[in-house]
């Protein structure tokens, strides 16, 4: 019985972090009339996979912040914290300022913002569990790819 709560309180928290990353998705809706509106460098993903890879992102975040979260208390983690929430809101305000909003410039401000945060979040959870940075290089990876891809969306539209 034990083992069963303890299991239950990993997969609700584990279903309430993943949620949290999957807030701006649920309220800012993918505008795919505006997408196929602007001009698109011949690299740019299919707007479904890029939904696809964003879910896996946050699911590997979601196990990353749980590992960090059995190893210290992130709360009074001050590095980690800030780093952590800068990222998680600029990831999160990337669909309202690109897709509600409808600026390639913002888009593209705010891909900085992640992507360089995402940098730093793997140097802070690295410092804290070696395990739970391996689960963020693929958001690195795909930061990366969209960083260049929103200054390329950027200067081909404006």
């Amino acid at each position: 019985m034990i083992i069963i709560k303890k299991y239950f309180k990993d997969v609700l928290l584990f279903i309430i972090i993943l949620l949290f990353w999957l807030i701006s998705g649920l309220l800012f809706k993918f505008n795919k009339d505006y997408y196929s509106l602007l001009k698109l460098p011949s690299f740019a993903l299919d707007g479904k996979i890029i939904s696809i890879i964003w879910f896996i992102i946050y699911i590997l975040n979601t196990i990353s912040i749980i590992l960090v979260s059995k190893k210290t208390n992130i709360l009074k983690n001050n590095d980690y914290l800030y780093i952590l929430l800068t990222n998680y809101l600029a990831n999160q305000l990337f669909v309202f300022f690109f897709f509600k909003l409808m600026s390639p410039f913002l888009g593209f401000a705010i891909t900085t913002i992640v992507s360089l945060s995402t940098i730093f979040l793997y140097i802070e959870t690295k410092k804290i569990s070696k395990t739970a940075s391996y689960f963020l290089i693929p958001y690195i990876i795909y930061g990366i790819y969209a960083f260049i891809l929103m200054t390329t969306v950027y200067f081909m539209n404006f």
